[in-house]
């Protein structure tokens, strides 16, 4: 990956939502040597360590030990854009089961305030909830990993009321993206950075731990598929691409990348 900047161990642990300690660590047993010291010692971090990360992140997400996470990052023939692919399916997988099931509760509670236009199909209840051809599924990718467990202990709770606040929530950050692209403002602008962070902190919030470098992975997903895409212009044409600039450049905010 060509990347001209480098990221001294601060900016790295700040982009990647983890601590100094833990990559201080991850170069002593060798799992994340830095490529590169400064003049005065300090580790440097191009953009192939940093991508190396996140296939240790994804690892530990998955509940593998550092010690069999090195042995597959340092196999021979490792193939790093083919693990990249095929991490971002399953995470694609995930993602549109869980916005299915966000939107059979949303015909839920519409059904229950009296809100719901037209004829109520109750199968539309059921959508994304299919336990016999996905729970196994599900289970064996990621029922070991600490963000299924938290995801799932946060959510099982989750009221009517609950579900409603979130889309609640989340309609209003689209609201404003829309708002803020209609009247030109830049992705690059405080104001739309500070709707990105917001987004972000949603997800956070809700559903699981969502570093800014996470964040910056979820915009590229946004764009690269288009059922994300048609989900998020229905706020706003052309909004996925505004949101998914103003969510980088917030995130290159973070890392005090100018």
């Amino acid at each position: 990956m060509h990347d001209a900047k480098h990221y001294q161990v601060k900016e790295l642990a700040r982009l990647a939502g983890i601590t100094v300690r833990t990559l201080h660590y991850y170069d002593e047993i060798g799992l994340l040597r830095p490529s590169a010291r400064s003049a005065a010692g300090y580790r440097l971090y191009d953009g192939d360590d940093l991508i190396r990360l996140q296939q240790i992140l994804i690892g530990r997400s998955l509940g593998l030990p550092l010690t069999e996470i090195q042995q597959f990052l340092d196999r021979p023939g490792f193939d790093r854009l083919a693990a990249l692919r095929a991490q971002r399916e399953a995470l694609v997988e995930q993602a549109l089961a869980t916005d299915r099931m966000i939107r059979a509760v949303d015909k839920a509670i519409a059904g229950l305030d009296g809100s719901a236009q037209g004829d109520f199909d109750m199968k539309e209840l059921f959508d994304g909830f299919e336990p016999a051809e996905h729970q196994a599924e599900a289970e064996r990718r990621w029922g070991a990993t600490d963000a299924y467990r938290e995801s799932s202990r946060r959510t099982r709770n989750y009221t009517p009321d609950d579900w409603k606040t979130l889309k609640a929530e989340q309609d209003r950050i689209y609201a404003d993206a829309a708002a803020a692209m209609a009247a030109g403002a830049s992705p690059e602008s405080a104001e739309a950075m500070a709707i990105a962070e917001r987004h972000r902190l949603s997800i956070d919030r809700w559903f699981y731990p969502c570093s800014p470098f996470m964040h910056r992975g979820l915009a590229d997903l946004y764009e690269a598929d288009a059922r994300f895409r048609e989900n998020i212009d229905e706020h706003g044409e052309g909004l996925t691409t505004f949101l998914a600039a103003a969510i980088r450049a917030n995130t290159d905010a973070a890392a005090g990348q100018p």
